[in-house]
């Protein structure tokens, strides 16, 4: 791990910079001071990287330096206290202007302010607050649209915009066209190799998203979600993916509405497992309950709506489900980043993905060309993977927990597709094909087991391998269909069952 930098011996502080840190620090200070009083700047470092602890050292500097003032912007009220708790950290006197507070008499007492953005644009508009002599405006999370509205009230001053992602959550409202420059940190890539954030375990599983439908904003709807995520099947394979991958691991559950949330709290509650769902309709007091359960619960599982993508910082967290697919590229990195803190003992963590995200964006902790985003963001929306070519393409790969359950068979793969054409060269019907997979996966069944019952219960654990070999062969005789690839699921999996009578 690199050395610590100690900050500013001549006023130490309580909090200490890595060497990244204060590179990109003194990068994002060689431009204010190069640059005209009003210019914008955005600055992008991972989920993970320390953007408070570096904004706020710029806050400690900028004032000592300037005779001015500086203003924090966040979009959410835990934001707000977290930021105040790491201001007061690097002896920054702050307060912060949530709904309690109407007036400013005491203003001249404090040279940074801490506002949530909607409570302040309120404030701003109705004249009731006049904050004088400001120099900077932070931005936390400066993806988020909300925070264009106060930028008339600061025309005269330095913005500093900071995310993750620097790519607007309005496709009709770049970045680009509120900020001058763009500043980018180390990767995600160099932090796990320099040893600040875990790195991911990627595991995909095959999910047909046919039936979601995109939105106004560019993402799927939260009600064609809830229709996919709601249903007996995909309930069944997020058991089966945490059962055979997560069990008993420290997992954060994500989903696209809240219907769908309380649904998987409910069959996990049924099967026996310690679990909470949380949305933002919780109150104050049952969401402090449920992450302080989480916390101290080493096989807790939480089940959410979006509420936990950001201001959530929970190092034990172990696993990471992605029980939704999503359009989003900042909330693919926000979700799979709630897992990416270190721990002493704690160098990986697991990404379980049901909503082909991983094939969508490509993997977590690969390079991204943020300069070319931020510039034309156009172009990356437009060549984003359209979900029905994800779908052709994709190949199940058995994970290596899964392949050891058959550990006596020397080799379990098979070629739908090469036997379809065998099937058809032999002059034989093209079911044909079905029927000698069928055949292979009883065959391996009953290499690794002793008994029938035995069998019957291995065959869960090849559902997936399963459904995608029915999809491979309803290609190869062009019918797609829901209800056929449905009828020949059970059928399948009914013929397969019937195999091992007499076997053993």
């Amino acid at each position: 791990m690199s050395d610590v930098i100690e900050l500013n011996n001549e006023q130490e502080t309580k909090k200490n910079l890595y060497d990244y840190q204060l590179a990109d620090l003194n990068r994002i200070f060689q431009v204010f001071d190069n640059s005209p009083e009003n210019y914008n700047l955005l600055y992008q470092l991972p989920t993970g990287g320390g953007k408070t602890v570096i904004f706020s050292e710029i806050v400690r500097r900028y004032i000592q330096n300037h005779n001015k003032k500086v203003v924090i912007l966040t979009h959410r009220i835990e934001l707000c206290k977290q930021t105040s708790k790491m201001l007061s950290g690097f002896d920054v006197k702050n307060k912060v202007i949530n709904s309690k507070v109407k007036e400013l008499p005491d203003q001249d007492q404090y040279k940074c302010f801490v506002a949530m953005v909607e409570t302040l644009n309120n404030r701003l508009n109705d004249k009731k607050l006049n904050l004088e002599d400001i120099g900077l405006v932070i931005i936390d999370e400066a993806h988020y649209n909300s925070f264009r509205k106060l930028f008339k009230f600061f025309e005269k001053c330095l913005i500093l915009g900071v995310t993750a992602t620097p790519l607007s959550s309005n496709i009709k409202l770049p970045m680009k066209d509120n900020y001058d420059k763009l500043i980018v940190g180390d990767d995600i890539s160099t932090l796990i190799k320099n040893g600040f954030l875990a790195n991911a375990e990627l595991y995909n599983f095959d999910v047909e998203l046919n039936g979601l439908k995109i939105g106004i904003n560019g993402d799927y709807t939260v009600k064609s979600s809830e229709a996919l995520y709601t249903n007996s099947h995909m309930l069944s394979k997020l058991m089966f993916a945490y059962e055979e991958m997560s069990k008993g691991k420290k997992t954060l559950i994500f989903n696209n509405g809240i219907n769908t949330s309380k649904e998987v709290y409910y069959s996990f509650k049924k099967a026996g497992y310690n679990i909470r769902h949380l949305d933002n309709t919780s109150t104050k007091q049952e969401r402090k309950d449920i992450l302080k359960w989480f916390k101290n619960t080493p096989d807790g599982i939480l089940t959410s709506v979006s509420i936990l993508t950001t201001g959530f910082d929970e190092p034990t967290v172990e696993s990471v489900i992605l029980n939704r697919a999503t359009r989003s590229l900042t909330l693919y990195f926000q979700m799979i980043g709630r897992g990416s803190r270190i721990l002493q003992n704690k160098t990986t963590f697991q990404v379980l993905d049901l909503g082909n995200n991983v094939v969508r964006f490509g993997p977590w902790n690969q390079s991204v060309d943020w300069q070319h985003i931020f510039k034309y963001p156009d172009m990356y929306l437009d060549n984003l993977r359209n979900d029905e070519d994800i779908e052709r393409d994709f190949v199940y790969v058995m994970p290596d927990s899964l392949r050891g359950r058959f550990k006596k068979s020397s080799s379990i793969e098979f070629d739908m597709k090469d036997e379809y054409q065998k099937a058809l060269g032999e002059g034989l019907k093209s079911f044909t094909a079905i029927e000698r997979s069928i055949e292979q996966h009883s065959k391996i069944c009953i290499e690794n087991c002793e008994t029938v019952q035995e069998a019957r219960a291995l065959t869960k654990i090849l559902q997936d391998d399963i459904a995608y070999r029915i999809k491979q062969y309803s290609y190869c005789i062009m019918n797609s269909t829901q209800n056929y690839k449905d009828w020949l699921f059970e059928e399948y999996n009914r013929k397969l069952r019937l195999s091992f009578n007499g076997k053993f």
